[in-house]
């Protein structure tokens, strides 16, 4: 939500995931969070054929808050670091 994209979300897709499929939830502070956690049970994503993918968005969340907060509820998802930002934290867009 805090994107303001989460309106764009065509919840017809979720019927047509396949083995190979990952959805993915950038997440920017504990309200996104809640909201993707709604979105997983709520679609039964974790039930679903394919991965659920969780990644913070920097700089605004930090990875160690977001895995504290998935392994507190347990969830049954992958945490995707935004690796270009570990390698390159120098590297700005459009370079």
């Amino acid at each position: 939500p805090t994107s303001g994209m989460s309106d764009k979300m065509d919840f017809r897709n979720v019927a047509a995931l396949r083995a190979g499929d990952e959805v993915k939830f950038v997440i920017q502070d504990r309200n996104d969070y809640e909201w993707a956690k709604d979105v997983l049970r709520k679609h039964a994503l974790e039930r679903r054929p394919g991965k659920v993918l969780f990644s913070p968005a920097h700089p605004f969340l930090p990875a160690r808050e977001l895995a504290a907060w998935i392994l507190a509820d347990r969830l049954s998802v992958r945490m995707q670091v935004p690796l270009h930002r570990v390698l390159w934290p120098e590297a700005t867009r459009g370079k």
